[in-house]
């Protein structure tokens, strides 16, 4: 008996030294990840959109964006400070990376100048 257990503790030494894990053979249990293996990876797709429209305070703005797997499209608008609307379609994806079309809808408003008041500016008298 001494002898099997001197053959059986030589084999499993040589085996741990080696490095050689012998091959399950199903009897007994293995402590294996059950999730080893899985595939994480989820088809993303979402769609939203979002808007403000603040007649107090002038702020207005719109967005939407769909996205199915590495394609996303959307667009965005938005009220510029000069009464005109920035709109930007977009599009990113692998092939083409990301791209943009910037438009402007309506005519930009600008405050007429205010005249500096004579003997201030550019008179040299303070």
């Amino acid at each position: 008996m001494a002898l099997l257990f001197v053959a059986i503790l030589a084999v499993v030494f040589s085996v741990v030294s080696s490095g050689v894990v012998p091959a399950y053979h199903g009897y007994g249990p293995v402590h294996h990840d059950p999730l080893e293996g899985v595939d994480y990876y989820a088809h993303p797709r979402y769609s939203y959109n979002y808007g403000v429209a603040d007649g107090l305070t002038g702020d207005h703005k719109t967005q939407h964006e769909v996205r199915d797997g590495d394609v996303v499209k959307g667009s965005y608008s938005v009220a510029e400070p000069d009464g005109t609307i920035r709109v930007v379609h977009y599009a990113a994806d692998d092939h083409n990376g990301f791209n943009a079309v910037v438009t402007r809808i309506g005519k930009a408003v600008h405050a007429a100048p205010v005249a500096a008041a004579h003997g201030f500016l550019g008179h040299g008298h303070y």
